[in-house]
């Protein structure tokens, strides 16, 4: 076994380490953590919709942690600026220059808060910044950290005051996660938590400590570039998206940009479940959580109370899965 391989092992073993890790702060959220790590592997972005409570900020700050990653928050609103998200021009009065400040999407893990509460203009700006890894401020062009994720969250039950996200960004994100209220056995867990003494702000007393770093990530990126994928399954992965856009049911079906973010999610997922190939188990189960935000369902249909998740499992049951 080569050099590469021991590291990419060790990697492997290291990324997964953290649900274990994460743990120790976060109950019943196996599902968030996985989709924040895929998201690092394939320098994508994760949109995170529960309600208040779900313990979506506790969950970034506790993978930052585990990952010795930074990691910083901005809690959108109405009236947040561009320049409040991306850093701006400042005056100092000394060297009678103009000097740059960074703005918070200078780190490595940007939590955005209630992302469809600020108006489009911030939004364009945020969208810059997922897509370019750089923001442009005063027509100079300012490269972002290395690895840089953004974990947006928003309310799927509130809507008054706020802005829904064009389809163009939400295609920006490679993956969306539903938080759920965990079942009453988690809850009943994060309450016995709180009541030896748990404190969400001290992590550290937790016990919770790092187990990966980013050369882990780095070396992960790297073996899942070698992640081989049959001719089969890429007509699959085509198949399943292409079925999206003749279903009668939604009104926009995923875009090849929808296809290629299903391939890359389901081969960091065939790396981190230990194998070096994909097989369409892993699409299968990739297929959800990276194509339910980039499918529009028909206003008649969602009267009749149709979901994406709906169609997108009637999508999988009559696409021809290859032996």
């Amino acid at each position: 076994m080569t050099t590469t391989e021991v590291t990419a092992e060790q990697a492997r073993q290291a990324l997964v380490a953290l649900r274990t890790e994460i743990g120790k702060a976060v109950v019943g959220q196996d599902t968030a953590v996985t989709a924040l790590v895929l998201a690092l592997l394939c320098r994508g972005h994760v949109l995170l919709e529960g309600v208040p409570g779900t313990a979506k900020t506790l969950m970034v700050r506790a993978l930052s942690t585990a990952m010795r990653l930074d990691t910083k928050r901005v809690q959108f609103t109405p009236d947040l600026m561009p320049g409040d998200v991306t850093g701006s021009l400042v005056y100092d009065a000394k060297t009678s220059e103009f000097e740059f400040r960074p703005g918070p999407v200078f780190t490595n893990i940007l939590l955005a808060d209630e992302i469809n509460r600020t108006p489009p203009k911030t939004q364009a700006a945020l969208l810059e910044a997922m897509e370019e890894r750089q923001v442009t401020v005063d027509g100079e062009p300012r490269k972002l950290p290395v690895p840089f994720v953004v974990a947006a969250t928003q309310n799927p039950v509130e809507y008054e005051g706020t802005y829904p996200l064009p389809e163009a960004q939400l295609d920006r994100f490679l993956l969306k996660v539903t938080l759920d209220i965990p079942p009453r056995d988690a809850e009943i867990a994060v309450l016995a938590r709180h009541a030896q003494g748990f404190d969400p702000r001290d992590l550290a007393a937790a016990g919770l400590r790092p187990v990966a770093g980013p050369e882990d990530l780095t070396a992960g990126q790297n073996a899942v570039r070698r992640v081989a994928v049959r001719e089969d399954v890429l007509a699959y992965v085509v198949d399943l998206c292409r079925a999206t856009r003749q279903s009668p049911s939604l009104q926009l079906g995923v875009s090849p940009r929808g296809a290629t973010a299903l391939l890359a999610v389901s081969r960091a997922w065939a790396w981190l479940s230990g194998r070096d190939y994909v097989i369409p188990d892993d699409v299968k189960a990739m297929a959800r959580p990276c194509l339910r935000h980039r499918v529009q369902v028909r206003p008649e249909a969602e009267l009749e109370g149709v979901s994406a998740d709906a169609v997108l499992e009637s999508v999988l049951a009559t696409v021809p899965v290859p032996r």
